[in-house]
């Protein structure tokens, strides 16, 4: 899909191309690990009374994953275009990885999103 000649309408229908966007599994796993520092720096920081935590709350979770795009994916992270539907998409990629559901729908976003020969995934 070219971004540039078509806008995805839901969030529903961007989860498939953001899953398309996530292929290689070392990104994915740098998107987990961004995920799960966010969470736990969202909740350690007014427990531990340490409110500056959540300055590195972004840090965390987009360096990680913008790792992960660069290096492995070699794509420009969706974020640029969606930024909340990526956030979104995030937690929901987690969940899914968390309950072993991830090849499932990985699955369902090839067949949405086909590998093309520029990809090289």
């Amino acid at each position: 899909m070219s971004e540039s000649n078509t806008r995805i309408q839901s969030f529903g229908e961007f989860y498939w191309y953001y899953l398309s966007e996530h292929r290689h599994p070392v990104s994915r796993t740098l998107h987990f690990i961004g995920t799960f520092g966010v969470i736990v720096m969202v909740l350690a920081a007014p427990l531990l009374g340490k409110w500056w935590m959540y300055a590195l709350v972004p840090v965390m979770g987009y360096g990680f994953a913008w790792f992960g795009h660069f290096f492995f994916e070699k794509n420009k992270p969706a974020t640029f275009q969606y930024p909340l539907w990526s956030l979104g998409s995030d937690f929901v990629m987690f969940a899914h990885i968390l309950t072993g559901k991830i090849g499932e729908k990985l699955k369902i976003a090839d067949e949405k999103y086909p590998v093309t020969s520029s990809q090289g995934n």
